[in-house]
């Protein structure tokens, strides 16, 4: 025998003559079924031999319970403010006090339904302004040209004298920081006021000139 084989045979024995038993005629002890059962004997691999009719009682491991990990859910935010001017084509003088109220809504709607706030839009005959947070899966082009599209063909529903409506091809966008939104809605709701004196190609040059956006006359008008 090898000696692990060794060793299980001469645990048997102890274990075998350290429980009762009972013996046969010629004095010989004998196992019984139960104490056969009631017993630990190993077999040649260390194991206690399946007996049938018996229960296995299968020692339950202790596992240290395993506290869930806490997975940061990846997230990116965005809180971008801008402020939106574009004029009519032309700079035509067609947008009449009857349609303004609900060219601004209109306007405000389609950028909402873009996923972007607008908190408000203004303007006067010739152009418009929007105070507008960015959704952040939108992009500027896509914004304006949703707008542009959306409220020219409606316009052209509204009156037959908007029936060749359009807007002019270019815009301007300047950003805004969070603590100057104030300051730019009430920019935009006196937009009347500061026309009396002020043409729309001189206020949009002094938007270039602040934000120090270069520029070239031949090209912005249209």
């Amino acid at each position: 025998f090898g000696p692990r084989e060794s060793t299980v045979n001469d645990m048997n024995q102890r274990r075998m003559f350290s429980m009762p038993h009972v013996f046969n005629a010629n004095g010989v002890p004998e196992l019984t079924l139960n104490s056969v059962l009631e017993s630990d004997v190993l077999n040649a691999n260390g194991v206690t031999p399946y007996q049938p009719g018996a229960t296995p009682q299968l020692p339950i491991p202790q596992r240290a319970r395993a506290e869930s990990p806490i997975h940061a859910m990846p997230q990116s935010l965005a809180n971008v403010l801008i402020h939106l001017v574009f004029s009519t084509k032309d700079r035509l003088p067609c947008l009449v006090p009857a349609v303004r109220p609900a060219l601004h809504a209109y306007l405000a709607t389609v950028a909402r339904n873009a996923g972007c706030e607008c908190p408000r839009v203004g303007g006067v005959a010739d152009h418009v302004h929007l105070a507008i947070r960015f959704s952040r899966t939108t992009t500027i082009a896509s914004l304006v040209e949703e707008l542009k599209t959306s409220s020219s063909k409606w316009l052209k529903t509204q009156s037959s004298d908007l029936g060749s409506f359009a807007w002019q091809r270019g815009y301007g966008v300047f950003s805004v920081g969070p603590s100057d939104l104030d300051a730019l809605l009430a920019y935009i709701d006196p937009q009347e006021e500061h026309h009396r004196t002020r043409t729309f190609q001189d206020e949009y040059r002094a938007f270039l000139t602040k934000y120090d956006v270069a520029f070239d006359e031949r090209y912005v008008w249209d």
